[in-house]
């Protein structure tokens, strides 16, 4: 482990790792009681799809297990912000979409956390997040391609 200090790229995954701890915990204190920031990423997932999708398409788009995406839609739908029926095409599989609850949830949830984005934006200049940005898709790209 003594080889590892001082060493940027050890330092990198955990201010990566911190900084999204740090960020869930924020964005959980901000939603309504019992949204996760997890459900919240598959309803904003939905909220731009141009129709129902597939618990698997969701996973592999938000980096789930498939058992994470389980649990999270089987909340969301007790909340009855999503509802779970059967493919019409494919009844073997299961479509995914938003219901006018998810929708008005989505929008209350975006416009409580747009304030607290727009102060950390405006604390720390766009132009570091913009300088940040290269670094961050290729590293993302990399580990991603890099399994």
């Amino acid at each position: 482990m003594a080889e590892a200090r001082g060493r940027a790229d050890v330092a990198v995954f955990a201010w990566i790792s911190a900084i999204e701890r740090l960020a869930t915990q924020r964005v959980e204190r901000a939603l309504p009681a019992g949204l996760s920031a997890t459900g919240l990423q598959v309803i904003n997932r939905l909220a731009v799809s141009p129709g129902p999708s597939s618990p698997q398409a969701l996973a592999h788009g938000l980096l789930l297990s498939k058992s994470a995406m389980t649990h999270t839609l089987q909340r969301l739908e007790r909340q009855a912000l999503v509802t779970i029926s059967v493919d019409p095409a494919d009844g073997r599989r299961k479509r995914v979409a938003l219901t006018t609850a998810g929708v008005a949830a989505q929008r209350a949830a975006a416009a409580t956390l747009r304030p607290r984005i727009e102060a950390v934006r405006a604390a720390l200049g766009p132009q570091a997040f913009e300088a940040a940005l290269p670094f961050l898709e290729r590293l993302g790209a990399w580990l991603a391609e890099n399994p």
